[in-house]
């Protein structure tokens, strides 16, 4: 019963080839092998180890040093990594742990800055004076307005002093506080007129009684801020900057307008707005016709011996009557007046009587009243004056090519539109066509494909991938190149020694029927097949020595 060999399987094969190709490799080659293959899995790992590797982000900068130990202290208690850069000024933690690092730190009170907050009153012991709480507070507003102003972008510290001055009851003795802010600027930072203004209003806000007069602001190099944003005009940064806005906006709508005719390039604006930012209140009241509203008449009169009460009200004239005279008589006692003779005067003693009369009238009146209260608009646009600069050239003309008056008129009349124009208050617009200069065409162009800062992003995100992926490619490229000419080479071997096996049998065959049982003087029976091939390689060296030249000579060729 036949037998198989183990070593003559497919599987077996494929496992020993590898292994006879490195018997089959001379020093030089071997040490090649393991220098590429060490090589590529130096750069496999350090490609893994770099991807792997958290990025950093910066969680504090600019901490002074008391703070930065703090927050090295915090962090080595909450066992988060980070790193030290730019001589200790920054602190860099992983980016997936930054805002939550920073939660943590906050709410341990962490950093504290520079000045101290409202946090020393919080451990303010028993018995404390008031004059120890009247400083500690105004420590805490110090330090708490520092901290706010240290918050913008341009400042790197900031320091505040108040001069709060005591109460008094008496009108004529009251001061009012002053406050005096020194600021550090970051190297070539600086702060603008309305910046200023800001901190200037921050400062007072924050301080009761203190006005925005009384507010002095310092740079590092002693240069007064403040004096910067007040004129003698009364215009303030703020109004600089309503103005500037303004004059912004009327810009974009007369180039949004024009640039679909004549191009972004072609077409430069410049507007001037008058603003008024004068505080005008006006109060009138204005009085119609009248007419009767109602009427009231009182009318009283009295003949004969009534009298009407007469004099000056009082006690003086509320007396009794005087002394009984006697009765007023006609004629004489011996005769009297007949009865006829009465009836006849008594008309004219009636007319002699005395008579009291008195009247009133009340007249009620209403009048017509208007009252009205005007108060103008601050920032109202007084004027408006555009100027329209238009180029000649045009896209592609290689002469210029002015506009004809009806363009004009017609882009005159698109500005105006834009702009409201109003010929009342004294609106202008100017519109003119001139050939721009080849450089400032130029300046306008875009900057190419390459100079895209999104390229040069990319390419500094993906170039240790591109450069790991490059040296592997040679690597492996090497190393099967290193592995092909040892396998050519093996292949040779093996066709020669397969040459002398046959050779061999071929003797062996031819002396077996002299010698039956003996093996031919040239053939040496060996187990290892290395050693075998070996000695079949130097039995044909000795027997063909230039056919054994021409294979070393055509090994040197391709190992070259």
């Amino acid at each position: 019963m036949a037998t198989t060999d183990p070593a003559s399987s497919p599987q077996a094969s494929a496992l020993l080839a590898p292994v006879a190709l490195w018997r089959r490799m001379n020093v030089n080659q071997r040490v090649g092998l393991l220098a590429g293959v060490a090589a590529l899995v130096a750069l496999l790992v350090a490609t893994l180890l770099w991807s792997g590797k958290p990025g950093y982000q910066v969680l504090y900068t600019n901490l002074s040093q008391a703070d930065g130990g703090a927050v090295i202290a915090e962090l080595q208690k909450l066992g988060v990594p980070y790193t030290i850069t730019d001589g200790g000024a920054v602190i860099q933690v992983p980016s997936s742990q930054v805002y939550a690092t920073r939660m943590k730190l906050a709410a341990g009170g962490l950093p504290k800055g520079a000045g101290v907050g409202f946090e020393v009153l919080d451990n303010e012991p028993m018995g404390t004076s008031q004059f120890v709480e009247q400083i500690n507070y105004q420590r805490a507003l110090q330090g708490s307005l520092a901290r706010t102003i240290e918050s913008m972008g341009a400042v790197e510290s900031a320091s505040v002093h108040l001069a709060i001055p005591k109460p008094s009851v008496f009108l004529s003795q009251q001061e009012h506080p002053t406050a005096s802010v020194l600021l550090k600027l970051y190297p070539g930072r600086v702060l603008s007129g309305a910046q200023v203004a800001g901190i200037v209003h921050l400062v007072s806000s924050g301080v009761a009684g203190l006005s925005d007069k009384n507010v002095s602001v310092v740079d590092q190099d002693g240069n007064l801020l403040t004096a910067q944003g007040r004129s003698d005009s009364g215009i303030e940064p703020g109004q600089l900057a309503y103005r500037n806005a303004i004059e912004q906006q009327y810009r974009k709508q007369v180039e949004s307008i024009l640039t679909p005719l004549v191009g972004s390039d072609g077409v430069r604006v410049a507007v001037s707005a008058d603003i008024d930012f004068g505080r005008t209140e006006t109060s009138s009241v204005t009085y119609g016709k009248s007419h009767l509203l109602s009427q009231q008449t009182q009318a009283r009169s009295s003949t004969g011996n009534a009298t009407l009460p007469v004099g000056v009200p009082g006690a003086l004239s509320n007396q009794p009557p005087g002394g009984v005279t006697a009765p007023f008589t006609v004629g004489s006692a011996s005769s009297p007046l007949t009865p006829k003779e009465l009836a006849q005067i008594t008309p004219s003693l009636k007319a002699l009587a005395p008579t009291a009369s008195s009247s009133s009238a009340t007249n009620n009146f209403d009048l017509d009243k208007t009252v009205s209260q005007t108060q103008a608009a601050v920032g109202a646009v007084r004027r408006v004056s555009v100027s329209v600069l238009i180029n000649d050239r045009a896209a592609g003309a290689a002469k210029p090519q002015p506009l004809s008056s009806q363009q004009m008129a017609q882009i005159k009349q698109l500005v105006e539109n834009a702009i409201g124009f109003d010929a009342k208050r004294g609106d202008q617009v100017s519109v003119v066509s001139m050939p721009f200069s080849a450089a400032n065409a130029v300046a306008s162009r875009p900057s190419p494909w390459w100079r895209q800062r999104w390229l040069w992003d990319a390419l500094d995100h993906g170039a240790p991938y591109a450069v790991a992926l490059i040296l592997g490619l040679l690597l492996y490229r090497a190393v099967r190149r290193m592995l092909g000419s040892a396998a050519a080479q093996a292949e040779q071997a093996a066709e020669a020694a397969g040459a002398a096996r046959e050779a061999a049998a071929q003797g062996a065959a031819g002396d077996a029927g002299a010698r039956p049982g003996e093996l031919a003087p040239d053939v040496v029976r060996l187990s290892n097949t290395f050693e075998n091939d070996s000695a079949v390689a130097r039995e044909l060296v000795k027997q063909d020595p230039r056919r054994a030249a021409q294979v070393v000579k055509e090994w040197l060729a391709d190992a070259q």
